[in-house]
């Protein structure tokens, strides 16, 4: 008896067969070799981990805002992104001063809007070069739909309803990985859907022989994604619903109302659009708290939002036109659009731009002073604002100090009165969990560089902790934790002539022979 011949090419992973043909070969189903495409794709289980650390990050935890901004920090393309959604017009600040910090971004678009948009930037970054055509479409459902749900979370009656942007930004992740990896059973259930003859449940079933919606829960629960996410993707039964009776049924009922609200973004006719208005209202209305002028409202607003971060991902060229056009023959992998995204940078003099340049040995850029100028002034202004939190302003004094003056590792230590410590209490640079989590020294005086910037108050430049004369007072347990520290910083906090901290920072490089730093303010 011969061996069955199985329906799918071993070194292609993209040839997948008809359903029928995979049933014959009894032992695996569609579902399950697009399951293991997926998974052995070497570019996904980083995605996976990485999508895992930002959903957990939440915006009424201390540590979040600092794990965000180092997440991003450590991702240069995903950095120059979010900065350049931040000094895009619908969000530049009133100083018309270009934004260079992650951090102050956080707090101009807010915790969960940079949160969703790196969740965005990953899955489109991860896709790169996957059958860009419908990749693209769906990454752009993808990010109107959670664009939409952003802004049903305004009118949401429940605490903490952000989290339904994740919720929407996954609810088509199982057509985006069939787009990606079966480009053709992906347009024959395309073709039944736009056709109007099957609904997607039935057009999947028709073409896959399964709801795509278990690839959804399947992959995420692999990349563990909390269950209150995963559940938020099932529909509700067909019919009007009512007004949702806790934040999971509500969530369930956003996430279904965004997904199908995308065609009024994505450019339809007018008498569609209208049909599609009445059906929503019909269904949602009562449970969203929405009318007509409400639903206008919304999708005007998350039209404009999904525009600018179509163009910030490299979804859309940036145009005088209001439009998004899934059909436009540029994708969002040419490199080329980068040159179109300058029109959403406001114009700065050369000579007063806080862009970093070239940087010395030491790693200092050479326009430190006109960053550093920066970082106080973006201090300052969030300070003004009275709208922030004193972990917030921490990390956007670090983050200052750390992309200014070109430093390796920064921390700010405070005394710890119950234990007599001073001890790191938030950190940038390399290895900064680790460091941070041994960087600690008694209160009781000593002889030592540390105590006496502290005893006296006085910044210090150690320009070269090797010499002989600056390595002897230098502390024990600073040469075990970084006995690769050449050069580094020591910024005493000292109020009613009382030390309370300092700040730290340190390069691997020899600093070049530079005045003291000075204090700003």
């Amino acid at each position: 008896m011969g061996s069955i011949q199985s329906p799918y090419t071993p070194h292609d992973p993209f040839n997948f067969l008809d359903p029928a043909a995979v049933k014959r070969d009894g032992t695996k189903t569609l579902r399950d070799h697009l399951i293991g495409t997926v998974t052995d794709d070497p570019d996904l289980p980083a995605l996976g981990s990485s999508i895992t650390r930002i959903v957990q990050l939440s915006s009424s935890d201390d540590q979040s805002i600092q794990q965000l901004a180092y997440f991003v920090l450590s991702d240069v393309s995903l950095t120059q992104k979010i900065l350049r959604l931040s000094n895009s017009v619908a969000f530049i600040s009133a100083s018309n001063k270009v934004n260079t910090s992650i951090t102050k971004a956080i707090f101009l678009l807010g915790f969960n809007s940079v949160k969703t948009c790196a969740l965005a930037m990953l899955l489109v970054d991860s896709m790169s070069g996957k059958r860009a055509e419908h990749v693209r479409t769906e990454l752009i459902h993808a990010l109107a739909a959670s664009m939409v749900s952003r802004e049903l979370v305004k009118i949401s009656s429940f605490k903490d309803a952000e989290e339904i942007a994740v919720v929407a930004l996954f609810k088509n992740l199982g057509r985006l990985l069939l787009a990606a990896y079966d480009h053709d059973l992906y347009q024959k259930m395309m073709a039944l859907i736009e056709q109007g003859t099957h609904t997607p449940v039935q057009a999947s079933q028709a073409v896959l022989d399964f709801n795509l919606d278990t690839l959804t829960e399947t992959i995420l629960g692999k990349w563990n994604i909390p269950v209150s996410i995963i559940q938020s993707l099932k529909n509700k039964p067909t019919g009007n619903l009512n007004a949702a009776k806790n934040k999971q049924e509500w969530m369930q009922q956003a996430a279904e109302f965004s997904e199908k609200a995308t065609s009024l973004i994505l450019a339809t006719t007018e008498p569609e659009d209208s049909e599609l208005k009445n059906k929503l209202l019909n269904r949602f209305g009562r449970a969203l708290n929405l009318d007509k002028y409400k639903l206008d409202q919304l999708i005007l607003s998350a039209s404009a939002e999904t525009r600018t971060y179509l163009i910030n991902a490299n979804l859309l060229i940036a145009d005088k036109s209001n439009k998004i056009n899934l059909h436009t023959t540029q994708t969002e992998f040419d490199t080329s659009l980068e040159d179109s995204l300058n029109e959403l940078l406001l114009s700065n003099d050369e000579n007063n731009s806080p862009g970093i340049t070239q940087c010395y040995p030491s790693g200092k850029p050479y326009n430190a002073s006109a960053l550093l100028l920066a970082g106080v002034q973006d201090v300052t202004e969030i300070m003004a604002s009275g709208k922030y939190r004193l972990e917030d302003l921490i990390m956007l004094v670090l983050e200052t100090y750390y992309n200014s003056l070109g430093f390796r590792f920064i921390t700010l230590c405070l005394r710890d009165q119950k234990i007599n410590l001073f001890r790191a209490r938030s950190s940038l640079g390399r290895n900064n969990m680790e460091y941070q989590k041994a960087f600690n020294f008694p209160t009781a005086p000593s002889n030592d560089l540390f105590h006496l910037a502290l005893k006296k108050n006085v910044d210090l430049l150690i320009s070269d902790a090797y010499i002989p004369k600056i390595r002897k007072l230098i502390p024990q347990w600073h040469v075990d934790l970084l006995p690769d520290a050449r050069s580094f910083i020591l910024l005493p906090l000292v109020a009613n002539e009382k030390p309370i901290g300092l700040f730290y920072a340190d390069r691997a490089l020899e600093a070049l022979k530079e005045s003291l730093l000075k204090k700003q303010g």
